[in-house]
């Protein structure tokens, strides 16, 4: 399907359901129950999308495609359920060809499900043990299709490394293969395949089983994680979690908000970021437990009338015994401006660099230094709809070409 043509089937589609907002508002009343005279308290809620693609090859992120255009239609289903002031829990059902972009069949999965509990009435603290999304930095919070200005997520939540998760580097000139710095030419079909294994700093949202504490002190907002999946871990482990038993990863985030306006925030992470099936690989001598994926990052946020700004950064390590240390920086800075009550724009800009490694008395860089901006228009057509467009240039990481572009649509209808 050509993108144009998707994309005026998508605004026909909007000013048909626009004509009957009222049947969201009913729709809302029926999947919303109470008892015990509402201390009981659950509620369905949820969201259709229909993404199409139109990409030149290799395609940039987590678009696992050999192919020139995609489409990728997601139903993504929220139960909210309240028990009396202390219990709280919720679920993420998702119905899709997989967590990320790609050409696979469709097939249903329960990403996040957890239960919430605040031992005391206060905000001081708050118990939740399940699969959630990770604590780290400030996108997680906001990374819905709803609520997300963009299609596709920040640089550092799927940038992909040269780093893999099924086996682990033995010398630096293969991580250099494995970053296509090296070898090649790599064939679309190859990159799409690779990108099951490589590790980004993050991906996307880190739905790895664990538990953890939050609460808010004053202007102080902290939260502490156990996951038995690293930040990097990929949406196949998590679904695995009992390989990371032994080796759990730990994250911290502390957030300030001085005033309204601002929320300052600083995370940590830690853990091993190998799979069971790279047991064999690993050196003489060493375990999974020493690969480990280090972590730190500084986040923003800062509103003001009708702008919103977003910032974070992220300094990781992936320790390689008997090779080194390989470091890498990623950034991104976003901005989302609100023309009128339905118009809005965003801007967006990501950057990726990369540390060097030891090789035969040189020291090289072990990973293709990015960057890549971001535009996306979006229109609210009525309270439960909406429309969204991206597009992306990036240069590094794309093949024989110097720059790629990626141009994405995005209709939402909400419920």
């Amino acid at each position: 399907m050509k993108l144009p043509a998707l994309i005026a089937g998508l605004l026909l589609s909007a000013s048909t359901l626009a004509a009957d907002d009222d049947f969201f508002d009913r729709l809302q009343e029926l999947l919303t129950v109470s008892a015990g005279e509402g201390r009981v308290r659950a509620r369905a809620s949820g969201t259709l999308d229909l993404e199409g693609y139109d990409l030149l090859q290799p395609a940039t992120g987590l678009i696992q495609t050999a192919g020139r255009r995609l489409f990728v239609p997601r139903a993504t289903t929220f139960l909210d359920a309240q028990f009396g002031p202390r219990v709280y829990a919720f679920a993420q059902l998702r119905v899709d060809r997989g967590f990320d972009p790609g050409r696979r069949p469709i097939e249903a999965r329960l990403d996040e499900y957890a239960v919430r509990v605040r031992p005391w009435n206060s905000r001081y603290l708050n118990l939740q043990v399940g699969r959630f999304g990770t604590i780290v930095g400030n996108w997680v919070n906001r990374h819905g299709s709803w609520t997300d200005p963009f299609i596709t997520a920040p640089g550092p939540y799927e940038n992909l490394t040269g780093v893999w998760d099924t086996e682990a580097v033995r010398s630096t000139g293969l991580l250099l293969r494995w970053s296509h710095l090296r070898g090649g030419p790599y064939s679309p079909e190859q990159v799409a395949a690779e990108k099951a294994v490589r590790l980004p700093i993050v991906w996307g949202p880190a739905y790895a089983t664990g538990a953890a504490v939050s609460g808010d002190i004053g202007r102080i907002r902290y939260a502490a994680e156990i996951k038995l999946g690293s930040l990097s871990s990929s949406p196949e482990a998590w679904l695995h979690a009992r390989e990371h038993r032994h080796h759990p990863s730990v994250s911290g985030r502390l957030a300030w908000r001085p005033s309204q306006m601002w929320e300052l925030g600083a995370s940590v992470s830690e853990g091993s970021y190998l799979r069971e099936s790279a047991d064999a690989t690993l050196a003489p001598g060493f375990t999974r437990g020493d690969y480990r994926q280090r972590v730190v990052a500084q986040d923003i946020v800062f509103a003001w009338r009708h702008l919103q700004v977003w910032t974070e950064i992220f300094a990781a390590r992936f320790e390689i015994p008997t090779v080194g240390n390989a470091d890498t920086i990623a950034y991104y800075a976003e901005a989302k401006y609100k023309f009128t009550p339905q118009l809005s724009g965003a801007l967006r800009w990501n950057q990726q660099i990369h540390g060097t490694l030891p090789e035969r008395g040189l020291e090289r860089t072990w990973g293709k230094d990015t960057w890549r901006v971001d535009l996306a228009p979006a229109f609210r057509f009525t309270p439960h709809t909406q429309l969204k467009l991206q597009y992306s240039l990036q240069h590094g990481d794309a093949g024989t070409r110097t720059y790629t572009r990626t141009l994405a649509t995005q209709f939402t209808v909400r419920y």
